[in-house]
């Protein structure tokens, strides 16, 4: 009898999963773009569709692997990035979640805290007892990375030890596959690392650049294909994309197949069709002249 009733109890209890109401969205925080239409719309890249967010969870929850990819210095991607972790964990439990924001040299602390945590007592100072980084602010990680310590699965760290960084710059390693190597793909990020820079990097400094930032994507892309899945990484705009990014390195490893992936991006900002498969239009930060800080500096 046990038997009998055991299958239309769990198809009644995949029925319900599938039927939960996401939590609340977020109220936006960042000033800029806020009359826009385009103002939190999620559009499908492939088919042009537009969705609604419980419709994107209902994609999401099927996939294997996400990658969510961010502007780091917008508040509205870090409170979107906690909102689609909390949904995504009511809909399948287990799994992982990966952070660029965290480097090897803390995946013990990181641990340590996840695992005190699990026992009721949080260390009280997080900052400290992960060995929070100064360069990502916690004013905007704080409210994700404090939820995700309280989770019974593993948060993982997704990039290179800064001594790892170190060495690359000396002696560049020489990546592995056709996705990522292609010609096209190695020209796009140059241009890109000369943009970013201002163009006041020498010509000389670029090839480790480059390597640094595909050494980067290769990490995160190991690190997400050895992890428990349904599993999520949080990165970098860039390297989230489909044609540049972690995405590429994973096809290397023919462990692509299911991944799905959402740019978090500000009005005004555009993503085109293969860079991503959803995109979710945010109100923008004030604009900010990095260039002129940057000649300031130097």
């Amino acid at each position: 009898m046990n038997k009998v009733l055991l299958v239309p109890l769990l198809a009644l209890l995949a029925a319900c999963q599938s039927q939960l109401a996401p939590p609340p969205l977020p109220v936006w925080q960042s000033p800029e773009g806020r009359d826009s239409a385009k103002l939190g719309v999620i559009r499908d890249l492939r088919s042009g569709e537009q969705l609604t967010p419980a419709q994107l969870l209902e994609r999401l929850a099927t996939a294997p692997r996400v990658i969510i990819g961010e502007q780091h210095d917008n508040p509205d991607h870090h409170a979107l990035e906690l909102w689609l972790s909390r949904a995504l964990a009511e809909r399948r439990p287990g799994g992982s979640m990966l952070l660029e924001m965290l480097n090897p040299d803390q995946q013990g602390a990181v641990t340590a805290a996840q695992s005190a945590a699990a026992k009721g007592d949080t260390p009280s100072d997080l900052i400290g007892a992960l060995r929070w980084q100064p360069g990502w602010d916690w004013s905007q990680y704080g409210p994700l990375v404090t939820w995700l310590v309280k989770q019974p699965m593993p948060l993982l760290a997704a990039n290179l030890d800064r001594s790892e960084i170190m060495e690359i710059y000396r002696n560049k390693p020489e990546l592995q596959g056709a996705a990522s190597t292609a010609a096209p793909v190695r020209e796009a990020l140059l241009e890109d690392i000369r943009e970013s820079h201002c163009g006041l990097l020498p010509d000389s400094q670029l090839p480790a650049m480059l390597a640094v930032q595909q050494q980067r994507d290769r990490r995160m892309a190991e690190r997400l294909t050895a992890a428990a899945e349904p599993s999520v990484l949080i990165a970098g705009g860039f390297h989230a994309r489909r044609d540049l990014g972690v995405p590429l390195h994973l096809q290397d490893f023919d462990a692509a197949q299911g991944l799905q992936v959402v740019m978090l991006v500000e009005v005004g900002k555009s993503v085109a069709p293969g860079q991503a498969d959803y995109v979710w239009y945010t109100p923008g930060q004030p604009p900010t002249d990095y260039c002129a800080q940057m000649r300031g500096t130097m």
